[in-house]
């Protein structure tokens, strides 16, 4: 609407007439002109009981969130709010926490060990060459569960306690073996840590010059969910134990010595047991083994540990987020072997930080770690993130964000 001629007697007096009162939603009369001059645009103004930013400096920051002016409440521009409206943004501009970690493609395909990992090398791969024989085994693993079943219904038939027995020896023998494994797979990745995190080169500098050597460290932590996810399908490995530590306890009672004992004795047997107790006991193995690396090596900063965990996550995250690096696998198997092994080091993060990988100060980017595993096929990853859910240590925590809880509700 055009404005009104001044009167004749203002005209007279040389005044000019007084402007309008400005309409809510468009900025003061002559805001437009002074905040030219300060090279500022003057949209985005709001309507009455709203402020414009102070100053050009803070137009410059603000305009980089939203193209424009934040709408600041003139009650509460003096008080924490704008303090942390700008915290946040400069956070944004120097990338402290959208740092998206190291960018390098790690080759879990083809990597081979250099001259000085080659020691190591040798013998981490000694442990892990009997690491297929040891999940076909367990895969085929049936247990004896209708002999037992028919044993305990007929306490007097020695022909069919006899059965049993002789279907639970053989299968004895076959858990201890894969108990005996774990305190191999144990020792080795205490080897690894200590190659992959001494001075003086940082994690990130290790796992990009010692490729084959984190590259064994992924195959354990492959193996390792792997095995614990046929030990959670299989009900009859805990069953044919408990039968088994029954029946040896009763014929001690009873002063019998039976020749398995010479192959799993009661100390061997109480061992084993509390290992088949746990729900994931590769994983709890591997967290023991990572914390008392930690505790044994107390020249060594703690961060050395958790960055070279931190690291190896990011890298995968990276490697399974960017089409780039995601072609240059060359089977579906790595796919599957990246996410198990990110996993992997979150969970055994999670377990030596003393805050954890869910804290806001974690290293670990796990609102991406998740939302890649959720971009999935669900029955691929459902194991993945019932290992988050329920092998983790600080998931429950109050410093844990409730996104990152609902995440994997």
């Amino acid at each position: 609407m055009a404005a009104a001629p001044p009167s004749p007697r203002r005209r007279e007096a040389g005044l000019r007439e007084p402007r309008p009162p400005a309409r809510p939603g468009r900025p003061p009369a002559g805001a437009a002109r002074s905040h030219r001059g300060a090279g500022l645009r003057a949209s985005r103004w709001a309507g009455p009981g709203w402020a414009a930013p102070r100053s050009a400096a803070q137009h410059r920051r603000l305009s980089l969130r939203r193209g424009g002016w934040t709408r600041v409440p003139v009650a509460a521009s003096g008080d924490g709010r704008l303090r942390n409206q700008m915290g946040n943004l400069l956070k944004v501009l120097t990338c402290t926490e959208l740092d998206q970690g190291p960018n390098f493609f790690l080759d879990f395909e083809n990597a081979q060990p250099t001259d000085g990992e080659r020691e190591v090398w040798n013998q981490i791969s000694a442990v892990l060459q009997d690491s297929e024989s040891m999940l076909a085994d367990l895969q085929a693993y049936k247990g004896a569960g209708q002999e037992i079943r028919d044993a305990i219904q007929n306490p007097n038939d020695i022909q069919l306690q006899e059965k049993a027995w002789n279907s639970v020896c053989p299968l004895v023998v076959r858990l201890k073996r894969f108990y005996e494994f774990s305190l191999r797979l144990e020792k080795a990745l205490q080897s690894l840590l200590e190659s992959l995190t001494c001075p003086p080169y940082t994690p990130t500098q290790h796992l990009e010059r010692e490729q084959a050597l984190a590259k064994e460290f992924a195959e354990i932590l492959h193996f390792t969910l792997r095995f614990d996810e046929l030990k959670m399908r299989n009900p009859a490995i805990q069953n044919d134990f408990s039968y088994y530590r029954r029946t040896i306890s009763r014929n001690r009672i009873n002063n019998m010595h039976l020749d398995i004992e010479n192959e799993v004795n009661n100390e061997m047997a109480n061992r084993m047991s509390l290992f088949y107790a746990e729900a994931t006991p590769m994983l709890k193995t591997l967290s023991n083994a990572t914390t008392h690396f930690v505790s044994e090596n107390k020249t060594l900063p703690i961060e050395n540990t958790t960055d070279c965990l931190s690291t190896m996550a990011s890298v995968c995250k990276v490697m399974l987020e960017t089409p780039e690096y995601r072609s240059r696998f060359t089977s579906e198997e790595t796919l599957m072997f990246c996410m198990r092994v990110m996993v992997g080091v979150i969970i055994l993060y999670d377990h030596v930080h003393p805050v954890g990988a869910f804290s806001k100060t974690s290293k670990i980017d796990m609102k991406g770690c998740i939302k890649v595993l959720k971009e999935q096929p669900p029955d691929t990853v459902e194991g993945l993130l019932n290992a988050l859910r329920f092998t983790t240590k600080h998931l429950n925590d109050e410093s844990t964000s409730k996104q990152i809880r609902a995440m994997l509700q």
